[in-house]
């Protein structure tokens, strides 16, 4: 007997084939059977009418970081809510596990840097995990059998490093007894079914002390030796993070992350490809180390966005705009000289000047201030100035706008938010993505999914995707759309029977209207464990999610069922060939 029927859906099974219409069987978490309509005789526990919708594989995101949420909400909101199934967590370099058991402190250490480099809520981090691990292995124990949606976990070299080195692993050196041990505590973690390393070296990345972390202090022999043990463990991965990965690699960055790859003889990923047609050699520079690892033996794949992120901006938290060259140090002190210091024409000027100029890089396209829209404001004086754009009310005002903009947001004492209007949403960029997008080395996906989470949301590019394909822009059929989003990302992972509606495969769904799939606009919501903030997005169009064969998510509700596995190398993941 089948545990359910779904009967006369429109099928899009992840391989980029036509879609069909068939009635699919569910047993034992598994595809059971996929036949014509009409064509399934065994009896089913259950069973629904799918007539008019689409069902394809659960999407797989890439590029998340839940692990923390996941021991708060086991859902991953709003990812599921969106038709993720599968997600990848512990990128960057950045891992809550492993912890040295006689160093307590290294959990508040890791707790401060988490809510500084991935603006994770530091009172939901202390609130809502109850840090009772210390090697990698206990951390995905502590997972199992308590999560909604499928997870895999890279190690950090952050954690690695600082549980080998302590204090040290900022700004020193391992020695060769503490690189063996590095070494050693490594192959444990792979061992539990760590999905590989994930390491960066990118000057953004700083911990709660405003030090550069941990991985940032590693030279290239360390991370070579680190990658030659992940290629001696099935099923493993590279993901690596340097400074290049926001504009345009430098040469000695293209070398290191060729070497890292071909010495693992595993691919290696990195985050984000940023697609813009103002900047036409930034794509053709970003494939060079893709290209070049193909000839070395490795290879490396770029991840990029298909949509444009809701990211909102503000003067008075750590955002993007900290990024900007020189803005940091101001933007750091405390609000009232924070304030001062924004006000004086001088200073602004310098800002200006150094936010347009070619060391911004890809963050650029952030000081067209004019062209940022007001959020939520916090005082009478702003009352009524909510989603109305600064170019305009600079001009009411007779000010230039950066100067309008500080005013409004000295108002509210800074709490005042920003959000900036895309500069890169012309259909000369959308046409450079289509192309871009063909690539074999380019691969759908960069959400950071429960990261930043009170200044973007990034999770809904699923839905938000696919709504285009169908009723905007029509970059993609939707066969391959659904494909770049399921078994694109499965098969970069070696995921073991996922990815497809296939016969055998596991029972990852997701059921939906093509009508109306979207994702609706971002919202602040404070649901976090100590009434933290961050941006939620309502999924439209979403009939049904399944998670090994078990409905997790009706009508964008869930079900309180956490069917998920927690996704370990070697046996859920096979090696994938870089040959």
């Amino acid at each position: 007997m089948l545990d359910h029927l779904i009967r006369r859906a429109t099928v899009v099974d992840g391989t980029g084939g036509p879609a069909y219409p068939a009635d699919v069987g569910i047993r034992d978490g598994r595809i059971a059977v996929v036949a014509e309509p009409g064509a399934v005789t065994e009896e089913a526990v259950t069973s629904e009418d799918a007539d008019g919708l689409v069902l394809a594989p659960g999407f797989v995101d890439p590029h998340t970081h839940y692990d923390a949420q996941l021991f708060w909400d086991p859902y991953a909101t709003p990812s599921m809510n969106h038709g993720v199934t599968t997600v990848a967590g512990g990128n960057c370099g950045f891992t809550l596990a492993p912890l040295h058991p006689d160093r307590p402190e290294d959990a508040d250490y890791t707790r401060r840097m988490m809510s500084r480099v991935e603006g994770m809520a530091l009172a939901a981090l202390e609130e809502g995990v109850d840090w009772t691990w210390s090697s990698f292995r206990e951390y995905l124990d502590a997972l199992e059998g308590r999560i909604a949606v499928n997870a895999g976990f890279m190690v950090g070299h952050c954690a690695l490093r600082r549980h080998v080195m302590g204090p040290d692993a900022i700004g020193g050196q391992p020695t060769p007894a503490q690189m063996d041990a590095m070494l050693t505590l490594f192959h444990d973690a792979m061992d539990a079914g760590a999905w590989g390393l994930s390491t960066t070296q990118s000057a953004t990345h700083s911990d709660g002390d405003g030090e550069p972390v941990a991985s940032r202090h590693a030279r290239p022999e360390e991370l070579l030796a680190l990658s030659r043990a992940v290629g001696e463990h099935e099923g493993t991965q590279l993901e690596a993070i340097v400074a290049g990965c926001l504009d345009r690699f430098s040469d000695e960055e293209i070398d290191l992350l060729v070497d890292m790859t071909a010495v693992a003889g595993r691919p290696l990923n990195w985050n984000v490809l940023t697609i813009d047609a103002a900047v036409p050699d930034r794509v053709p520079r970003q494939l060079v180390p893709s290209e070049r690892a193909r000839a070395a033996g490795g290879r490396i794949v770029a991840l990029t966005m298909p949509i444009l992120t809701p990211m909102n901006m503000s003067l008075g938290t750590f955002c993007a705009l900290n990024l900007l060259p020189g803005w940091g140090e101001i933007l750091a002190l405390p609000v009232p000289e924070r304030v001062e210091r924004l006000r004086d024409p001088a200073t602004r000027a310098e800002m200006l000047r150094r936010a347009d100029s070619e060391e911004a890089g890809v963050f650029r396209r952030l000081a067209d201030f004019g062209r940022y829209v007001i959020g939520d404001t916090y005082s009478a004086a702003n009352e009524g100035l909510s989603g109305r754009v600064v170019n305009d009310i600079a001009a009411e005002r007779g000010q230039e706008p950066f100067a309008c903009l500080v005013e409004i947001c000295a108002a509210d004492d800074l709490r005042t938010v920003l959000w900036p209007m895309p500069t890169d949403n012309d259909p000369a960029s959308w046409e450079l993505r289509q192309r871009t997008w063909e690539h074999e080395d380019v691969l759908l996906g960069g959400s950071d999914a429960g990261a930043h989470l009170d200044r973007m949301c990034g999770a809904p590019y699923t839905t938000r995707f696919l709504g285009d394909c169908l009723r905007g822009r029509k970059l993609v059929p939707l066969p391959t759309a659904v494909k770049m989003l399921t078994d694109d990302p499965a098969r970069l992972f070696g995921l073991r029977e996922r990815g497809r509606i296939e016969e055998g495969f596991h029972a990852d769904l997701v059921l939906f209207d093509p009508e109306r799939i979207d994702a609706g606009p971002a919202t602040l919501v404070h649901d976090l464990p100590g009434d933290s903030p961050r941006l939620d997005s309502r999924a439209v169009g979403i009939v049904s999610v399944r998670v090994n064969g078990v409905e997790t998510l009706h009508d964008d509700k869930v079900t309180g069922a956490v069917p998920g596995t927690v996704l370990r190398s070697g046996r859920d993941t096979r090696t994938v060939s870089t040959a």
